[in-house]
């Protein structure tokens, strides 16, 4: 967690590594950006986020580090041009899939919820690499996606810890695993 945030903090003060020797800003930052800026994939990684916090114990870091590390595979299969098919229904199912794991709130297994998780991130890993900018390293694109998604799982697992800690927190977790379940239903049938 340190390096992570540590190689965060001197990306900022080196713009050769944010940029990767590009102008166009196609490595670090367009990875970074991808997930953020990707409605669908920011609430697919903020649900993974909270459903870890749900569950607790140990899942409250090998749900995330699973998704993160299957994404990474999925990564490559889209940046070598392996096909895959329906990635984009796969995304979208995994919004509605992970909002109706966070209205149920039923604590799963760590195993499951691992394989669970791990299905839907080779979608998001896949649909990241695949949609690397033409003059963009693959190496910091990949880095910057990775470090993107993991930062939105940390934000969704906090975000999950506090509201839990609140009176109906879990009440209040479960609408919103509702109302992103809704996005994902409508994501699907547009």
């Amino acid at each position: 967690m340190r390096k992570l945030l540590l190689l965060s903090i001197v990306s900022i003060f080196i713009p050769s590594i944010t940029y990767a020797h590009q102008l166009d800003g196609g490595g670090l930052i367009a990875g970074l950006t991808h997930p953020i800026l990707g409605f669908d994939h920011l609430l697919a990684m903020l649900s993974v986020g909270i459903l870890s916090a749900q569950m607790g114990g140990r899942s409250l870091w090998l749900v995330p580090v699973t998704f993160v590390s299957v994404m990474f595979v999925g990564g490559i299969l889209g940046i070598t041009g392996i096909p895959l098919f329906s990635v984009e229904t796969g995304i979208s199912i995994s919004v509605l899939a992970l909002g109706i794991a966070l209205t149920i709130e039923r604590k799963l297994a760590p195993i499951l919820a691992m394989i669970f998780v791990s299905f839907f991130a080779v979608f998001h890993g896949y649909a990241h690499g695949i949609e690397m900018p033409y003059l963009a390293n693959p190496s910091y694109y990949a880095l910057g996606f990775i470090i993107g998604s993991a930062s939105i799982h940390i934000v969704g697992v906090i975000l999950g810890v506090i509201v839990n800690k609140i009176p109906q927190g879990g009440q209040l977790l479960r609408y919103l695993g509702a109302s992103i379940a809704g996005i994902g239903f409508h994501l699907l049938v547009i």
